[in-house]
């Protein structure tokens, strides 16, 4: 049997359309180069710090955006690029400028504005938490394939089902976005165009249509898979060691984070 691993069943589909590649931008780098479970582990530790860290300390924060800054220059990836993609989590920062608006407690005047400071604090920590961890998980997928962090969830030990089923939705979103493309040029060479809400009902039963096609796809790749001696396991692949020194290179920045977190919490303390 074939030693191919679960996650690899999602290629074999054009690259240039993948929709589970668009985020990865190739480089020759330190970043690019690392394993992707020790990419996984050293996001959700440095997210972990930062979340942990007390938003009256800023200080710790500029540390971490500077460390983040770094970790963005060493992976050879476009600041712009970077900043242009972490625009995504603009709609949170909406409602955390909101926050100060409402509350109770001690109110601080800021410009011509009464803000409550409790929901000021909060705010803040939202936007400025949700900032570093967007530009963690932008670092993460810039970095790292689809498919490799599928592998690194794999050998973090996440349930196998739950690595299936990420791989299959991964490998169809591509299928079904085909799919779309194809009714989309079928009904554009009729002559058909969407201009206003009597077209809607055209775009549900395409809708409705997608989705039966999408099913019926799902049942022969079903059958086919059970024709072949699924039982419900994918074979997957051996992983290969992973040095010592690779570790140390891997969780250098969730180290320096928790390092500044410490001297932080210690300075406060005197």
């Amino acid at each position: 049997m074939s030693t191919t691993s679960p996650v690899q069943l999602s290629h074999g589909h054009h690259h240039g359309h993948d929709v589970g590649e668009r985020l990865y931008i190739h480089k020759h780098s330190v970043v690019h180069a690392l394993a992707s479970h020790l990419k996984i582990l050293a996001v959700l530790s440095f997210i972990l710090v930062v979340v942990a860290t007390e938003i009256t300390n800023w200080l710790a924060f500029i540390g971490y955006f500077l460390l983040i800054l770094s970790a963005v220059l060493v992976a050879k990836i476009n600041l712009i690029t970077t900043f242009k993609r972490a625009l995504i989590e603009i709609p949170f920062v909406f409602f955390a400028i909101l926050m100060p608006f409402f509350g109770s407690g001690e109110k601080v005047q800021v410009g011509p504005f009464d803000l409550y400071r409790e929901g000021l604090i909060a705010g803040s920590g939202i936007v400025v938490k949700g900032t570093l961890g967007v530009m963690t998980a932008i670092i993460l997928s810039t970095s790292t394939t689809a498919r490799e962090i599928l592998r690194g969830l794999e050998r973090l030990k996440l349930p196998m089902l739950m690595v299936q089923i990420a791989s299959f939705m991964l490998r169809y979103v591509n299928v079904v976005n085909d799919e779309m493309e194809r009714m989309k040029v079928a009904r554009e060479s009729r002559g058909f165009e969407a201009t206003g809400i009597k077209h809607w009902k055209v775009l549900a039963t395409a809708a409705g249509a997608l989705f039966i096609r999408s099913y019926e796809r799902g049942e022969r790749v079903h059958l086919s898979m059970l024709s072949r001696g699924y039982v419900g396991v994918l074979p997957h692949e051996e992983q290969p060691h992973v040095q010592s020194s690779v570790w140390i290179k891997a969780m250098m920045y969730p180290l320096v984070a928790a390092l500044i977190f410490v001297a932080q919490f210690l300075l406060g303390k005197m």
